[in-house]
C-alpha cells in the first residue's frame, strides 16, 4: 500500500535532505491539518517520524504524538522516533497507534528489543533498518537518527530477528531520502527475494508515478512516500491507482 510520512521537528512538518539535520525544509505547522488531508484523499496508514527523538530521546515531542493521537479518529498511525523503552512502545500503543517504530535499539540492546516482540507481538512493531552505501557495495546500519555508523549490515539485523517473529520492516537507504532522484530499487529486489516472509516498507527517493511501478515489482507491500506528496508532485488517490494497477 501507499503510505505517506510526516516527518516532524518542533512541532514542524519537514523533509530533511538525506538524513542531515541541517538540510532541512519546513513545509508546514500544522501536522494535524495534514493528517485529516491524507486520510480524505484514500491514506490507509499514515507514517510519522518524530525526528527530535530521533535525534536525542531525551527530546521526544511526546505531547505532540499524544495529541495526533487523541485526534485522529482512523487509528492507522504508525510512530518512530526516539523509541528506547517497553514504556514509549506500551504508551503510543495505548493511545491508539498501529504499529510502533524502532530502529536503533534493535542495534545496540538485541536482548530488550526481542523482549518486545515476545510481549507487543510482531504486528505491533516495525524495524526500521537505515543504511549507508558505501564504496565498496556494503550496506551499513546507521542509527541514532542516522548520526552514528555501525558496522552491522543490513543482512545482519535481519537475520538476527527473521527466526524471532519479524514481520515488518521499513528499509532506508538514506543516500536517496529527500533527494527526488529515484528509490534504490535493487536493494529491495534482493531483501524482498532473500526474506519472502517479511512485509518490507520501501522508504526514500520516490520522484514520480513510475517509481511506485517500479517498487511494486520489487515485492515490497508498502511504500513510504514524503517530499513528493508534500511538493505535490503527484496526489495520494494517483499513487494508490499506480500500485493497485502496477
Amino acid at each position: 500500500m501507499i503510505i505517506p510520512a510526516l516527518d516532524l521537528m518542533n512541532g514542524n512538518i519537514v523533509r530533511l535532505y538525506q538524513g542531515c539535520f541541517h538540510k532541512q525544509r519546513i513545509y508546514s505547522n500544522n501536522p494535524l491539518l495534514y493528517l485529516e488531508k491524507y486520510f480524505q484523499q484514500g491514506a490507509k496508514i499514515i507514517h510519522l517520524v518524530d525526528l527530535e527523538g530521533a535525534k536525542n530521546p531525551t527530546n521526544r515531542q511526546i505531547h505532540l504524538l499524544h495529541k495526533l493521537l487523541r485526534a485522529n479518529q482512523h487509528n492507522n498511525l504508525q510512530i518512530g522516533g526516539g523509541i528506547r523503552s517497553t514504556k514509549d512502545i506500551a504508551d503510543l500503543l495505548k493511545l491508539g497507534a498501529k504499529r510502533v517504530v524502532f530502529s536503533s535499539q534493535g542495534i545496540k540492546n538485541p536482548y530488550k528489543t526481542k523482549k518486545w516482540f515476545e510481549y507487543f507481538g510482531s504486528e505491533s512493531l516495525v524495524l526500521a533498518i537505515d543504511i549507508r552505501m558505501n564504496s565498496t557495495g556494503t550496506n551499513n546500519v546507521v542509527i541514532n537518527g542516522w548520526q552514528t555508523n555501525t558496522t552491522t549490515t543490513l543482512q545482519e539485523i535481519i537475520e538476527q530477528y527473521h527466526n524471532i517473529g519479524l514481520k515488518h520492516v521499513l528499509c532506508t537507504d538514506i543516500s536517496k531520502d529527500g533527494t527526488l532522484t529515484g528509490s534504490n530499487t535493487i536493494l529491495y529486489q534482493t531483501i524482498c527475494k532473500t526474506w519472502p516472509d517479511i512485509k518490507f516498507q520501501s522508504s526514500g527517493g520516490i520522484k514520480n508515478l513510475d517509481e511506485i511501478h517500479k517498487l511494486r515489482d520489487t515485492g515490497v507491500t508498502s511504500i513510504i512516500i514524503g517530499r513528493a506528496l508534500l511538493e505535490e508532485k503527484f496526489t495520494i488517490s494517483e499513487a494508490i491507482s499506480c500500485w493497485q494497477n502496477a
